[in-house]
């Protein structure tokens, strides 16, 4: 399969490609390829699901870098001071940042509450109202994208800045990233819009009436965006040679503290990151509808995939690897 042949087999898939609107392949830090269907084009953006959380991974490790944020192992209540704990909550005090960023944190829910936190006046405040539970702190991955809505007050709490201007200053600015802007309304209807919508989006992030950014979903990035993120991990916390996190950061972000289950297909787990193949030197950022940013070490590349709302896609990695790479990269 070549260029043309990909383009073909997308714009033509009855399959889980149908929905691709974007794929775009950084390889030996240049463009490789470059390709847009469905009326979009490059400089779109759309809303890219669960990628949020390896974003908020690469922001919580420039905080880090800068020692903002002195170590994964702060208690999360550190950040909060003035929250008033639970009577007879005593589970709380013991999670740490690490516990967020490997969703190994105990919530007192058995499924995600998500009327009850994206009506609150503030939904950091809700989400720590989740934190702890009387089953105590067992390891357990639980993936939650509500809960790690606390990233976002964290990493408020440990700047003084809102997460928004954080991440333009710091990690949009400098990759020539379009600035991302606080998309704003957050009622009911508006949340269903943002989820479902199928038209090319402004380079946004959804956020609570504090104007606080979700943490777990939310942002809105072109294809070309994330094979840019994805250089930074690549090249272990540099772009084009301006150190954006530290080594020490990524290595730590992309190594496998936890051995997934059937349900995510025995991948590995970082902090928010996923080693999609084991012993293999690719990570990726994953999210609903396979939106994807993908690193491959061994071919010192990066890809970047957008995809409109289509449930239970969970082959994109292997898609990557089995018809992308084969197509752009020259024998």
């Amino acid at each position: 399969m070549n260029k043309k042949e990909l383009h073909r087999h997308v714009l033509e898939s009855s399959g889980n490609e149908r929905n691709i609107c974007q794929i775009y392949v950084i390889k030996d830090g240049k463009n490789l390829y470059d390709d847009n269907w469905h009326g979009f084009q490059s400089d779109d953006a759309i809303h890219v699901m669960s990628v949020t959380k390896g974003v908020m991974s690469l922001l919580i490790g420039i905080a880090v870098t800068q020692n903002k944020i002195k170590s994964v192992e702060q208690k999360v209540l550190e950040f909060f001071p003035d929250y008033q704990v639970k009577r007879g909550e005593k589970t709380i005090y013991g999670v740490t940042l690490r516990h967020l960023l490997t969703m190994t944190a105990p919530y007192k829910y058995k499924s995600e509450p998500w009327t009850k936190v994206c009506t609150s006046s503030d939904w950091t405040m809700a989400a720590l109202d989740l934190l702890g539970g009387r089953g105590g702190i067992t390891g357990e991955f639980k993936y939650a994208t509500l809960g790690i809505q606390l990233l976002t007050g964290i990493l408020e709490q440990a700047t003084g800045m809102k997460c928004i201007d954080f991440a333009n200053k710091y990690l949009f600015g400098p990759l020539e990233i379009p600035e991302i802007r606080l998309h704003g309304d957050s009622s009911k209807e508006d949340q269903f819009d943002y989820v479902m919508n199928k038209a090319p989006r402004k380079h946004e992030w959804y956020s609570d009436p504090q104007g606080a950014v979700t943490a777990g979903w939310g942002i809105c990035l072109s294809a070309r965006d994330m094979a840019k993120l994805g250089q930074i991990v690549l090249n272990n916390g540099t772009y084009e040679g301006t150190r954006i996190l530290s080594e020490d950061w990524v290595r730590e972000m992309t190594s496998n503290h936890l051995e997934l289950g059937e349900r995510f297909g025995y991948m590995q787990y970082g902090y928010l990151w996923y080693r999609p193949l084991k012993d293999d030197n690719v990570f990726a950022a994953l999210g609903d509808n396979g939106n994807v940013i993908y690193v491959n070490r061994e071919k010192n590349l990066t890809v970047g995939i957008t995809g409109t709302f289509q449930p239970r896609i969970f082959d994109r990695v292997a898609f990557i690897e089995s018809k992308v790479l084969p197509a752009v990269i020259i024998p």
